[in-house]
This record gives structure tokens, sequence and C-alpha cells, in this order.
């Protein structure tokens, strides 16, 4: 995707730890938030393919599942966590733009942008097995065991029936009651929904049964941007490993994949 203005964003990364959040939001430039911004630790980082453009993560049993976009080049891979090396991929045709990736009951399913198709997978040979309708655009994909999560890239997000694909509810995502917008790609982590905003180097905490934001993660010094040669590489992939308690981030044509801790005391407020 390429629509909307980039957003600058202070920070840089030493020791492990990440500085404080800057004021600025895409959706206001004004905005700030009294929600806790919380760092982290950089665990570990691991080689991540600099010429994929994620769109969505997912991870278990120690092996990595990534979704990328832009027409003609879109694919769904298995990927090895800690080479980076493609292990197995399947490319969409031309005409789509893969999104949201999310594994459901042995299977993955994928969003596509603005073809209003997604599809489901084997999950170990990724052979496509059919495909469903939804309307509206398709960004990022989670599940919670019930539904699947889906957003657009709006402050909205759509809670949809795993067995027809049609939206059962829909969430709000507010910071107090400001909108939350540009959510992005999503993962369901410790019974929230984590959803990184585009075009920020943040990741907003949604209540999912409130749509209230109950904190935000900073990583803008995970790769610093005086590195990326252009806007488009920015934050988007969250993958979190619920069998061993482990959390993983990259972004769009990013070079490394991060296994990252959440650091318990919140940073300072920025003055």
């Amino acid at each position: 995707r390429r629509l909307k203005p980039r957003v600058r964003l202070s920070g840089l990364i030493g020791a492990g730890l990440l500085v404080a959040l800057g004021p600025a939001c895409p959706q206001d430039g004004g905005w700030q938030t009294a929600r806790p911004v919380q760092g982290v630790r950089v665990v570990a980082s691991y080689p991540h393919d600099s010429g994929a453009f994620t769109q969505g993560l997912v991870v278990q049993g120690g092996r990595l599942y990534e979704g990328t976009g832009n027409y003609g080049e879109s694919s769904l891979r298995a990927v090895d966590l800690k080479t980076g090396r493609v292990l197995r991929q399947t490319r969409l045709a031309p005409r789509f733009f893969g999104e949201g990736i999310t594994l459901w009951r042995g299977r993955l399913v994928q969003l596509t942008w603005r073809e209003g198709q997604g599809f489901i997978y084997d999950q170990e040979r990724l052979r496509p097995l059919r495909r469903f309708p939804f309307s509206g655009e398709g960004w990022g994909l989670t599940q919670d065991g019930r539904h699947w999560i889906a957003s657009d890239g709006s402050e909205v997000l759509r809670f949809m029936d795993p067995e027809t694909q049609d939206v059962v509810t829909r969430l709000r995502v507010l910071d107090d009651a400001r909108p939350v917008r540009f959510l992005n790609e999503l993962e369901y982590v410790k019974g929230e929904i984590w959803a990184n905003i585009w075009h920020t180097d943040r990741i907003v905490r949604i209540d999912p049964g409130t749509g209230q934001a109950t904190g935000y993660l900073d990583l803008s010094g995970l790769y610093p941007r005086s590195e990326r040669r252009d806007s488009q590489r920015v934050l988007n992939g969250i993958a979190y490993d619920a069998t061993a308690d482990r959390l993983f981030v990259t972004g769009k044509y990013w070079p490394r994949l991060y296994e990252i801790q959440v650091l318990a005391e919140p940073m300072p407020a920025p003055p």
C-alpha cells in the first residue's frame, strides 16, 4: 500500500532498550496518550528476507508463516525462524495483493487488499484449498479461538464467523474518545488484540471487550529511520508463540526478525 503519507517518529535503540514515544499519531499530529507506553528488550534477532513486503506473520512450533504483498509479488510462505530461509512458498496470482494471515485449526487463512477474496490453505504444504468472498478492504488478520478478526485500515475491527466468513460484530478502537486509526497487522496476545499502527513504529494493545486502547509499545529503535531507504520500510508483523511465550516482530523489507520482551515499567511521558 502506497497511499498514505509517511509519519516521522523519534527514537533510537541502545543496549536493547527503546526511548520514549513521540507525541505524533498519524490521525492527529497533536495527539498524546494517557495510556502506558512501554519499551522492549531485544532477546534475539534473526535474518529476514529484505525483499519481503510483510503483511502477515504467524509462528507455531518453531516455524514462521509469512504473508507478503504487492501485485505480482504476493505470497504465503513457511520460513525457518532461525535462518530466515523460505522452506515452502505459494504465490498468489498477479491480480491479488496479499494481506494479513492467521492460523485456524490446521489451516492458514490469508486476506487480499481490494480484491474481496480470502484464501484458505493447508498448513503443511501451503496448498490452496478454497477461497471465500468478503466485503471492504483486507489489511490485518488474527483469531481469538472463536472468531477471525480483521482490520481494514480504519479504527474498526471486524469479527467474522470462521464457518461462514460473515461479519458478526464490529469493534471500534478508541483511546478514551479518540479513534485509533490505521490499524494494520494484528495478533491476539494473552487476551488482547495487538495491532500495528500503519506508518508508525507503534503497536497498540486493545481490550477486545471494550475496544479501548490499554497501552502502546514503542519499537522506534529496532530499525532506525536513518537506515531505511524508503518510506515503505515500516513496522508490520507481530507473531506470538503462546506455547513458549515468545513474541516476534518485523517490518516490510526489514532485514531482521526480532524476538522481544516487553518491559514492565512504562516509559516516561515526553516533555
